[in-house]
């Protein structure tokens, strides 16, 4: 008897443990992206997330990390640059989504002239592979007149395409599509501004994101002008056979998220959503101001929080948490958020190194076998213009290209932070999660001298040559 009550004891303790996640989630407080965080969006793939957002240049860059509170200090790196006088500039609102066994970037760009905005088109990128960091090609564009704010969704089987347009108003419209970067047919209008509270500053319905769940799906939209502090969202379900057509669409005549002056946030909208590591829960993305007069530019960060479902099957999407609480991070991810990254070259597998943790200006960089030490550790500090410094965590130094001398074979070498073009470098993709780190002033990427394999080989520039002593795999330590 007593055996058979410690095997029906250690069956239930077992069944116990089985419901429990293996280690709680590593906690993070917001914003999530404090430079160039408007108009967010975040996907989780095979152990990370991926997080896009607007960057009003011409580059698309993503930041990559196995934690959700990792996106704040992880690298952006560059997966785009505009290729084409009609599609150059002024970047906003990129979505990664995964179809057909490739990612698909959806985004706006336009044309570099005085008056940008009229010339805004919806643009689509295709991966090479599986990778969401690309690399990337380009596919074509949506449309042929303004439209902001693409993004897609299969419903019933269909793919189709919704995004921001405008007639005296800014309206979401709707059309269906033949694969992922080909409209099969015209755009029609499936919501207006109707209600006050998607008129204050401007008649504005935009920013369109599909939510689905137990069948059902949901178009949740930005409503009222992203200048002010009443910008929030508001939700149509679909209740008809036909997404295209705004008699299948019944809107909620309240708005379901905006702003909360108790916590401090003002004109919380254009969002994104996505589902915990173990797909238990349910999160939005979405950027925000911090004082009421602040406005739609790029000082809006962007910020994460975890939602509910009510009883009746909507989403219940709560109030904006307060900027710096900490909060509990999805649930299926690691313990620990990391703030430093190593540096391995792609040719040798070894580390980007500061040559005896020197303290010295002009201490030399080198490469050399990685054994964990702290200075091989990096701080990847994005400087909100796509450069970024990297910080040795044993100097507190900065990479530096000596005497800025754009010439091949200049070294690189810590220097204190004098910033400067010779001090920032940009994160491009190349391929299989590697990338080229170039340098603001020069154009140069790091190289290892002669692709030597051994310890203490020097990391110099060098004008680029695409082989894999030039590319890099920034790797977040545990």
């Amino acid at each position: 008897m007593a055996r058979r009550l410690l095997t029906l004891v250690a069956a239930l303790l077992l069944a116990l443990s089985l419901g429990q996640p293996s280690a709680s989630a590593a906690s993070f407080s917001n914003p999530v992206k404090s430079v160039k965080g408007a108009d967010p969006w975040i996907t989780y793939h095979n152990g990370n997330y991926y997080l896009v957002s607007t960057s009003w240049t011409d580059v698309i860059t993503i930041r990559r990390a196995p934690t959700l509170g990792g996106l704040a200090t992880a690298p952006s790196v560059q997966v785009w640059q505009g290729d084409a006088a009609s599609r150059c500039c002024n970047i906003w609102a990129p979505e990664l989504h995964h179809l057909n066994g490739r990612w698909y970037l959806y985004y706006v760009a336009g044309q570099n002239v005085s008056d940008y905005n009229p010339t805004q088109r919806s643009h689509v990128l295709e991966s090479a592979g599986s990778d969401p960091l690309g690399p990337y090609t380009y596919r074509g564009q949506l449309n042929s007149s303004w439209m902001l704010d693409p993004t897609v969704a299969t419903i019933n089987g269909q793919l189709y395409l919704f995004g921001s347009t405008h007639s005296g108003t800014q309206n979401i419209v709707a059309a269906r599509m033949s694969n992922p970067y080909t409209v099969s047919s015209s755009f029609t209008t499936v919501s207006t501004p109707t209600h006050d509270w998607e008129r204050s500053g401007g008649t504005v319905n935009e920013g369109p994101e599909i939510l689905q769940r137990g069948g059902r799906t949901f178009l949740v939209y930005s409503a009222s002008g992203c200048w002010t502090p009443d910008y929030k969202l508001g939700q149509l379900e679909l209740t008809g056979s036909n997404p295209t057509s705004a008699s299948s669409w019944v809107k909620k005549p309240t708005p379901v998220f905006q702003r909360s002056e108790a916590n401090g946030v003002y004109g919380p909208g254009h969002n994104g959503f996505f589902t915990s590591p173990d797909g238990s829960e349910s999160w939005i993305v979405y950027h925000a101001n911090d004082n009421a007069g602040e406005g739609c530019d790029n000082g809006r960060t962007a910020r994460a929080q975890k939602f509910t479902w009510n009883s009746d099957g909507t989403p219940n999407f709560g109030t904006p948490v307060r900027l710096g609480s900490s909060l509990a991070g999805p649930s299926g991810e690691p313990s620990a958020t990391s703030t430093t990254y190593t540096v391995v070259n792609r040719n040798s597998g070894k580390c980007l190194d500061l040559a005896g943790g020197s303290g010295a200006d002009g201490a030399n960089v080198q490469q050399y076998a990685c054994n964990g030490g702290t200075n091989q550790r990096w701080r990847l500090e994005d400087l909100g213009d796509d450069t970024h410094r990297l910080v040795n965590v044993a100097s507190g130094k900065v990479l530096d290209t000596a005497d800025c001398d754009p010439a091949d074979g200049t070294t690189l070498r810590q220097w204190s932070w004098l910033n400067n073009t010779c001090q920032r470098f940009r994160f491009l993709v190349t391929d299989s999660g590697h990338v080229r780190i170039v340098n603001q002033a020069t154009g140069k990427v790091a190289d290892v001298a002669n692709c030597s394999t051994a310890d203490a080989t020097d990391v110099r520039q060098w004008t680029w040559l695409n082989n894999a002593c030039q590319q890099w795999r920034l790797t977040p330590v545990q």
